[in-house]
């Protein structure tokens, strides 16, 4: 049974290989101690929240210090890792680092030597919005009076028309009047330069978010006209719209998932990183804004570029190039340790993401340890605190949602836990309708015992454990010569290469060649692919439990990889996954020995499963397989089939 205390250690099988239930089971340290914080506090209100975003980032001390010298150097940024750790807050906070001062507001003037080619000025920020002012007010003064001439004309001839009894012919020519004098006197605005970047009363260096977007968003676009003609179109220099990268000057832009943005767009982007300025022309060839291209647009931004692992592989080679060779690459911490001076900061992030959401209650003293209790639990490694806080931050704000749905003053561990059971992911609930599902239609067994039959466990999402059967059938050779080892349930490759692995065990326990067999292992229920080595030790102790013809405890479940020497590697997500095997019914789990500090279960499964942790085959099958004078033979024979060969 899992219990709280230090580990007392696991016997060894061999000392009473027959009777498994006088095994000392190993007591698993869970995460249900006291979580001490060195701020006392009353709620959350009473904690200072730094103004600056660079000092509220937790965890990210190095790339912090990255940034700092990025944003005072003007170099631009990589940062790689996964998502959730504080990628785009790093590129906010940067923003915030750079000089004011420097920002410039552009504007776009008719060129009257050639109307498709607009020409560019830059000037301080703040001075775009009284140039275009003045040349608007002055525009209206020759409007005002070439309208009072229009007038005048007008009264003119309807007076002479009057007097020469002329009336309708008066009318006429006024209403010709009224026509071309609308085109003569609408040529002023023409003339009136467009504000195409305004810096007016920022208080940072601007900070745009590129992710995702298309070419004309991003490099900037010329409108289409629909009239183009006639003297009603809309001059060029008008039509011209600002790309993010020309947004950005003396900023930074941001793009995450750089590896999804077309590769001719990275191209002109590498352009614009080498250049610092970026033309503006019309992104349709069948617009006629292609026929419009402005002098070039300043575009001296800061380029932070975000992604995961596999980003890179897809990301243009002289783009990632230009960023490497002119600034870092940095990559991002998933967790940090379980420290009184890390616990004190997420104090401080749970004040944080209060006061960024603004309309819910203050987190008591409770509250936050409940949230730093499922930090521990959500980095999946035992004395770490998960850095996936954009997730942990949807948990403070739905806690919070219920306190203040509540009436209540303040939010509590109450509404912490409850909220862990509303914010579950799709993931979970999935799992769950699994979970459920099985049981109805009783696709894995929770009692009695079954030949080649064994439970493993699998993760789905991440973060939601479920039950996984494995069955395993052993036939003789269809080919008679020539045996095979044939997996089902849509395998993926690494799942593949794990099902080759185990075989090696197999020919090392049996001690015999299989080419006389076929091996057959389905994985049940596996409609979306299995992926990983987290199930070998349930195919080997299914395969070998078919092949010796020894039963399987169906109340136990399994989960490890395997070495081809028989050894039992550690596997991600056993927190899930036990107590996945714990909704389930599942009365033992056997997780591997390296893996013992990563449990972290809820106080709902603690006494309800007992946990049990193993580092080679031989003790997976100690406790797996029905005791029996068959499985004891076998055992003897297995461990002298794996026992470490003497050195010459």
């Amino acid at each position: 049974m899992a219990e709280d205390g230090n580990s007392t250690g696991v016997q060894n099988p061999e000392e009473n290989p027959s009777n498994s239930e006088n095994v000392q089971i190993k007591d698993i340290p869970n995460d249900n101690e006291n979580i001490e914080l060195g701020i006392q506090f009353k709620n959350t209100g009473e904690i200072n929240v730094p103004p600056l975003l660079i000092d509220q980032i937790l965890g990210q001390e190095d790339a912090v210090e990255i940034v700092k010298k990025a944003a005072s150097q003007r170099r631009h940024v990589m940062m790689i890792g996964t998502p959730g750790t504080g990628k785009s807050l790093l590129a906010k906070a940067m923003a915030e680092l750079l000089p004011k001062e420097e920002l410039e507001d552009i504007l776009v003037y008719p060129n009257a030597e050639d109307n498709n080619n607009p020409r560019i000025r830059r000037v301080p920020a703040g001075k775009g919005r009284e140039i275009v002012a003045a040349h608007r007010a002055e525009a209206h003064k020759k409007s005002q009076s070439k309208t009072m001439i229009m007038l005048v004309l007008m009264v003119g001839i309807m007076l002479y028309a009057v007097l020469t009894n002329s009336i309708l012919i008066g009318v006429f020519i006024c209403l010709l009047l009224m026509t071309f004098g609308r085109q003569f006197i609408g040529r002023d605005d023409a003339l009136i330069p467009k504000l195409l970047v305004s810096n007016y009363n920022k208080q940072h260096a601007p900070y745009v978010d590129a992710t995702a977007a298309h070419a004309g968003a991003l490099l900037g676009d010329v409108r289409h006209d629909p009239f183009q003609s006639g003297g009603l179109e809309t001059p060029a220099h008008d039509r011209v719209e600002a790309g993010d990268i020309h947004k950005s000057h003396k900023g930074v832009l941001f793009m995450d998932e750089i590896n999804i943005l077309g590769i001719e767009s990275q191209q002109s982007l590498l352009t614009a990183l080498q250049e610092k300025e970026y033309a503006i022309t019309g992104q349709s060839e069948r617009s006629s804004g292609a026929l419009v291209k402005t002098e070039p647009v300043p575009c001296d931004f800061i380029m932070v570029a975000a992604g995961n692992v596999d980003a890179l592989e897809k990301m243009h080679p002289a783009l990632r190039s230009r960023i490497k060779g002119y600034g870092y690459e940095v990559y991002m911490r998933d967790s940090m340790p379980d420290t009184p001076e890390n616990r004190d900061k997420y104090i401080r992030f749970v004040a944080q993401e209060v006061m960024r959401d603004g309309r819910i209650p203050q987190f008591d003293e409770d509250a936050v340890k409940e949230i730093i209790r499922e930090a521990k639990r959500r980095s999946g490694k035992k004395g770490h605190l998960t850095l996936r806080l954009r997730d942990l931050g949807g948990l403070v704000r739905v806690a919070g949602d219920l306190a203040g749905a509540d009436g209540a003053p303040y939010t509590t561990a109450s509404h912490v836990l409850r909220a862990k059971k509303i914010s579950r992911s799709i993931e979970q609930q999935l799992a769950d309708r699994y979970l459920e599902n099985k049981k109805d239609y009783e696709s894995f067994l929770r009692g009695g015992s079954e030949i080649g039959r064994v439970n493993g466990l699998a993760v789905i999402g991440g973060d939601s454990g479920v039950v996984l059967p494995i069955l395993s059938e052993v036939t003789p050779s269809l080919s008679g010569s020539e045996g095979n080892i044939i997996a089902t349930g849509q395998l993926k490759t690494i799942a593949r290469e794990a099902v080759k692995n185990v075989s090696a065990v197999i020919k090392k326990v049996t001690g015999r060649n299989i080419e006389a067999i076929d091996i057959h292992i389905q994985f049940v229920g596996t409609y979306e692919g299995v992926e990983g080595d987290s199930a070998s030790i349930s195919i080997a102790t299914a395969v070998l439990s078919a092949y010796e013809k020894i039963p399987v405890n169906q109340t136990v479940a399994m989960t490890g990889s395997l070495s081809v020497r028989g050894d039992v590697l550690p596997v991600g997500g056993v927190t899930y996954k036990i107590e996945a095997a714990a909704q389930a019914g599942i009365k033992k789990v056997i997780i591997p020995k390296s893996n013992e500090l990563d449990v972290m279960i809820e106080d709902a499964y603690k006494d309800v499963i007992e946990i049990v942790t193993v580092s080679s085959i031989t003790e997976v099958l100690e406790y797996a397989l029905v005791d029996s004078p068959k499985k004891d033979a076998f055992l003897k024979k297995l461990k002298e089939a794996l026992k470490p060969e003497p050195e010459e």
